[in-house]
């Protein structure tokens, strides 16, 4: 099976902003895109993007996730990177309009269709390094995927470093490409040294998160997870499992959480741990690994409480249990 986010549909939609205005949306071939080789994105990295998903339901429907949510957070990260300001009306429209065109292609559960919206600046202008893009360039590529457990659900390791951050801390909120690309050396250290999965990012002790999800901390009846502010991104996935957590009666503490309790909780018969984000929903934590040591979570294995708040969530997203939140953008 092709891996997670290699299969596109062979068309997406785009619409360019001129410096005044932006164009009519087309849908054009997804494999390629013309650009200036000056263009401000390629030298400056004005680029931000969205990840949300299209389900299949029983009934042959279509339904988007959360898109509101996810338009909002690409409206805000274009504003915080100086990009020219989106039409959200539009983007959704254009998001619609192309799942619309292709919703013959949407899997059956446990599959989904990915769909990553991506605003760039395209200004062919390299003295702009301390000034923003006038002209930029908007698309919607679509990517059909299966199911993210399809081998196993496996407790994964995670490296804590105190030392290191994912990004400047003024831009962990951003969804920008120059984020992913700053925690990369991190992880691949961590993956050859001590064959961990992710790298937990806890600057100064405190945890925030890894180079690609939100952390959650389950402690009995209770989540633990960093409060929200510029540092770090605020997950769609991540508030959506809160507000489930608080349907069934838990507690959800949001706050700040140091490596040394996350240590000393992580200890306790029955914790767990989990990453939260919109391709694995939730992925359980077994194993933390802080300066040379290595430290089960609970019983080191996959939490019942971790799958019972991903089965919760996927259970709403393929129309088997009622949308009460009116997360569901009907096609």
């Amino acid at each position: 099976m092709a891996a997670f986010g290699t299969v596109f549909m062979p068309e997406m939609a785009i619409s360019w902003f001129d410096g005044s205005e932006w164009s009519e949306a087309e849908v054009v071939s997804s494999d390629s895109i013309q650009m200036h080789p000056g263009a401000h994105v390629l030298h400056y990295s004005s680029t931000c993007f969205e990840g949300l998903k299209a389900f299949r339901h029983e009934d042959g429907s279509i339904k988007i996730f959360r898109m509101d949510q996810n338009v909002e957070r690409l409206a805000q990260s274009s504003q915080l990177l100086a990009l020219p300001e989106i039409d959200k009306a539009a983007t959704s429209r254009m998001i619609t309009d192309i799942v619309g065109r292709f919703k013959d292609e949407v899997p059956a559960p446990p599959g989904s269709m990915y769909i990553r919206p991506t605003h760039i600046g395209t200004e062919p202008a390299i003295g702009k390094a301390a000034a923003p893009t006038a002209t930029s360039c908007q698309y919607v590529l679509l990517s059909p995927v299966g199911d993210y457990f399809a081998g196993g659900d496996k407790a994964l390791r995670l490296l804590l470093d105190d030392e290191g951050m994912r990004c400047s801390s003024h831009m962990g909120m951003v969804k920008s490409g120059g984020n992913y690309a700053s925690a990369l050396r991190p992880i691949m250290k961590a993956r050859a040294e001590v064959q961990a999965d992710q790298v937990l990012f806890c600057p100064n002790g405190d945890v925030q998160e890894t180079g690609a999800a939100n952390f959650l901390l389950i402690d009995g009846d209770e989540i633990i997870t960093k409060a929200l502010d510029e540092s770090f991104l605020h997950g769609i996935t991540r508030d959506s499992i809160l507000t489930i957590a608080r349907d069934l009666g838990m507690k959800v503490s949001e706050r700040q959480l140091t490596v040394e309790e996350l240590l000393e909780r992580a200890a306790k018969p029955g914790c767990e741990a989990a990453l939260s984000g919109t391709a694995a929903v939730l992925a359980p934590v077994g194993t933390l690994i802080y300066q040379g040591k290595e430290y089960d979570v609970g019983s080191g294995g996959v939490g019942s409480t971790t799958v019972k708040l991903r089965q919760t969530l996927n259970d709403i997203q393929w129309g088997k249990a009622e949308d009460k939140h009116g997360w569901l953008t009907h096609l």
